[in-house]
C-alpha cells in the first residue's frame, strides 16, 4: 500500500485541501479522503495525469532533423513525409525500442502517464517481415516494460499509398500488410499487451482513408470488436482534394456516412473540417485527438475547437511526430491557434472554468476514452494515474485552485511536475525519470548511428 498526502488536490468534485490517497498493491487507487491531516509521502499539488493519445515513438530521433526547406518551394507535410521515408530506410528494431524507451521516459517527465502508441513501423528494410512477424510492436512493449508507462498499443493496417490503390512506396514498404497478415500482427501484437502489466490494453489502427480500402474499414471494424479504434482523419488539404476526387465526397463527410463511428473510433488531427463536420462527428461520440505542435510544424490547420466543445464533442492530446514532448505545450498551443484565428482570448474558458481547468479535464476524459484505460480522475477503482506539481516554484507559489493548472499551461513548463505515477509505479521523482540515465545512454548510442547515417 502506498500511501500519500496533498495540501491540494484536484478530485472528481472539485478543488480539495488535505487530501490523502491510498493506493493498493494492484495499482489502483484504493481511497480518496479530503480535509484530513498530514500522512505519508506529502506534495503540495496533486493531479490526474493524462494518457498522451497519439505518438509515432520512432520519429523522436527525426526531431530538427528535417527543419530546412526543400527544393519544391511549396515545402510542407508532403516534403517531410518523404524525408520521413527516407530515415526509415535504416532504422533497426534495437534502435526503435532505445528510442522508445526514450520517448516513453520524455513522456513521463511530462506529466503523461500513458502512452497510446500508433505503431506502423512494422517490416524490415524493403518490406521483408522479421521472422517475428510483430518483432517491432515487441520493441515497443520491452521499452514500456522498462520505463514503466501505461501502454495501449495499437498496431496499424497500411494497404496502399493512395486512394486510387496505387502500390506502397519505397518508403512505405515497412508499413505495409494486406488483411490476412494484418489479422496475424494484431493477435501477436495482443498476446504481447497481454503478457505484460494488466493495466496495458490493444487496440488497432487503421492508418487513414489514403492507406486503407475504403471497402475494408467496415470489415476492420468488425473484425475487431474490443478495444479502440484509432485512424488519422482531414489532415491535409490535398488530402481532402484526393478524397473528394476518389470517393466524391470530403473525408470526414465519407466518413460519417459510410462508417458510422461511434465512441470506440478516434480521429486524429481533424484540422480540416466545415462546420457542420464538426457538428456531426462531435455528436457520434467519437474523440478528437489532437496533437497541437506537430500540426503547428507541419502546418496542418487549425482544429475548430470552439465548434467541437459547444457541439459536446471530446478531446484527446498526443504528441504525435514527438519533435517536442510537453504536456504543458500542447495545451498551450491549443488555446492560442484558437486565439489567433479568431482574435480572441481565453477563447476556451466558460464562465465556470478557468481555461487551463476546462482543457485539462477535457483531455482527462478524452484520453481515458482514446486509451481504453480506467482513468481521468481521483477516484476508487481507478488506475494510480497521478502528477505532482512543485507549488513552491515562483511560477506557482501562493496560487490556489484553478490558477495553478493555468500558470502550468500558460506561464511554466513540465519542469514544474516533480513526480508522475502510473497504474501505481512511482517512475518520475523530483523530477526525473528513475531510470533516466540508463535510458538517456540507449537513445544517445542509438540516434548517433542513425545520425550518421542520415
Amino acid at each position: 500500500m502506498q500511501k500519500l498526502w496533498a495540501q491540494r488536490a484536484l478530485t472528481l468534485d472539485g478543488w480539495k485541501n488535505g487530501v490523502s490517497i491510498e493506493i493498493g498493491p494492484n495499482g489502483k487507487i484504493e481511497r480518496v479522503d479530503s480535509d484530513t491531516e498530514p500522512n505519508g509521502e506529502i506534495y503540495g499539488c496533486v493531479l490526474p495525469a493524462p494518457a498522451n493519445a497519439h505518438s509515432h515513438a520512432f520519429q523522436r530521433a527525426m526531431a530538427g532533423l528535417t527543419e530546412q526547406r526543400g527544393a519544391d518551394p511549396t515545402d510542407s507535410f508532403w516534403s517531410w513525409r518523404r524525408l520521413m521515408f527516407r530515415f526509415l530506410e535504416r532504422i533497426t528494431p534495437e534502435q526503435v525500442q532505445a528510442i522508445a524507451a526514450f520517448v516513453q521516459m520524455e513522456m513521463l517527465e511530462a506529466g503523461y502517464a500513458t502512452n497510446v502508441e500508433f505503431h506502423y513501423l512494422h517490416h524490415g528494410p524493403g518490406g521483408e517481415p522479421y521472422a517475428q512477424l510483430a518483432e517491432m510492436a515487441m520493441r515497443i512493449t520491452e521499452a514500456a516494460k522498462e520505463t514503466g508507462i501505461g501502454l495501449t498499443l495499437l498496431p496499424v493496417f497500411y494497404q496502399y499509398g493512395g486512394l486510387d490503390g496505387r502500390p506502397l512506396s519505397a518508403g512505405q514498404n515497412r508499413f505495409g500488410n494486406d488483411i490476412e497478415r494484418f489479422m496475424k500482427l494484431a493477435e501477436d501484437s495482443t498476446g504481447l499487451v497481454n503478457d505484460g502489466p494488466r493495466d496495458w490494453v490493444s487496440g488497432i489502427a487503421p492508418h487513414s482513408l489514403r492507406a486503407v480500402a475504403p471497402r475494408d474499414l467496415k470489415q476492420i471494424a468488425s473484425l475487431f470488436r474490443d478495444g479502440p479504434i484509432h485512424m488519422h482523419l482531414a489532415e491535409q488539404i490535398p488530402e481532402v482534394e484526393e478524397t473528394l476526387s476518389s470517393l466524391g465526397m470530403r473525408p470526414v463527410e465519407w466518413t460519417l456516412d459510410h462508417i458510422e463511428p461511434d465512441a470506440r473510433w478516434h480521429f486524429i488531427h481533424l484540422t480540416q473540417m466545415l462546420p457542420h463536420e464538426t457538428e456531426r462527428l462531435a455528436h457520434t461520440g467519437a474523440t478528437a485527438v489532437l496533437c497541437p505542435i506537430t500540426e503547428s510544424s507541419l502546418g496542418d490547420g487549425i482544429f475548430d475547437g470552439l465548434g467541437w466543445f459547444e457541439a459536446g464533442g471530446r478531446v484527446a492530446i498526443g504528441s504525435d511526430s514527438n519533435i517536442r514532448i510537453s504536456l504543458s505545450e500542447e495545451l498551450r498551443t491549443l488555446d492560442y491557434s484558437q486565439r489567433l484565428r479568431d482574435h480572441s482570448r481565453a477563447a476556451l474558458a466558460t464562465a465556470e472554468q478557468s481555461t487551463g481547468r476546462r482543457l485539462f479535464e477535457a483531455i482527462l476524459n478524452g484520453g481515458a476514452a482514446s486509451a481504453d484505460r480506467s482513468t481521468g480522475a481521483l477516484e476508487a477503482g481507478l488506475w494510480a494515474d497521478m502528477l505532482a506539481l512543485d507549488t513552491s516554484h515562483v511560477d506557482l507559489a501562493d496560487l490556489q485552485g484553478d490558477m495553478l493548472i493555468d500558470s502550468f499551461s500558460f506561464a511554466g513548463d513540465d519542469n514544474l511536475v516533480t513526480d508522475v505515477w502510473s497504474a501505481g509505479r512511482h517512475m518520475v521523482q523530483r523530477g526525473q525519470h528513475v531510470r533516466r540515465d540508463q535510458i538517456l545512454a540507449q537513445y544517445r548510442s542509438a540516434v548517433q548511428e542513425l545520425r550518421a547515417a542520415y
